[in-house]
C-alpha cells in the first residue's frame, strides 16, 4: 500500500490476495475480544473509513471492491428517491452464515454507507437483514439529509 494512505485507487484491490480464514479470525474473535460491546459499532465505523480511502465513483466501484475484498457478489436491487436495497451473495456469505461462530455484516454496512455517500454526496447510513434461510444479506443504504 501507500505510505499516505489518504486515497487509494480501487485497482489496488487487484494487488491484494490471501487466504480468508486468519481474517475471519481476527475478525470474528479478534476484535470482538478486543472491542467487547463496541464491537458492531467499531467495525461499522472501520468499514465507513475504509471506503473513504478509496477512489468510489460509481455503484460498479463498490460492487468491485466487495468482490475483491471477499465479501461476496454485491447486486442493486432498487434504487428510490431515499434509499438503495442491495444484496449480497456468495459461497463466502453461506459459509459465515453456517460458521459455528457468531459472524455479522457491519463491516460491509459501514463500507456501503461510506461509498454511497461519496457517490451521491448525501449522508447515509445503512443497515442490514440477514436472511439465514437463503443464504443472502440485504443492505438497505438511506439517504438522512
Amino acid at each position: 500500500m501507500t505510505k499516505d494512505h489518504s486515497m487509494m485507487p480501487i485497482t489496488l484491490l487487484d494487488k491484494l490476495n490471501t487466504p480468508g480464514a486468519g481474517y475471519d479470525l481476527i475478525r470474528y474473535i479478534g476484535l470482538p475480544d478486543l472491542f467487547g460491546n463496541e464491537t458492531h459499532t467499531m467495525l461499522y465505523f472501520m468499514g465507513k473509513n475504509l471506503a473513504r480511502k478509496f477512489e468510489i465513483q460509481a455503484v460498479s466501484d463498490i460492487i468491485y471492491a466487495f468482490e475483491k475484498l471477499g465479501w461476496g457478489q454485491l447486486e442493486l436491487l432498487s434504487e428510490q428517491k431515499d434509499k438503495l436495497t442491495f444484496q449480497l451473495m456468495a459461497d463466502s456469505v453461506v459459509y459465515r452464515l453456517t460458521a459455528p461462530i457468531e459472524t455479522e455484516f457491519r463491516l460491509e454496512s459501514g463500507f456501503l454507507a461510506a461509498s454511497v455517500e461519496k457517490i451521491n454526496s448525501n449522508s447515509c447510513e445503512c443497515h442490514e437483514d440477514i436472511h439465514k434461510k437463503v443464504h443472502l444479506v440485504e443492505f438497505t443504504v438511506t439517504y438522512t439529509d
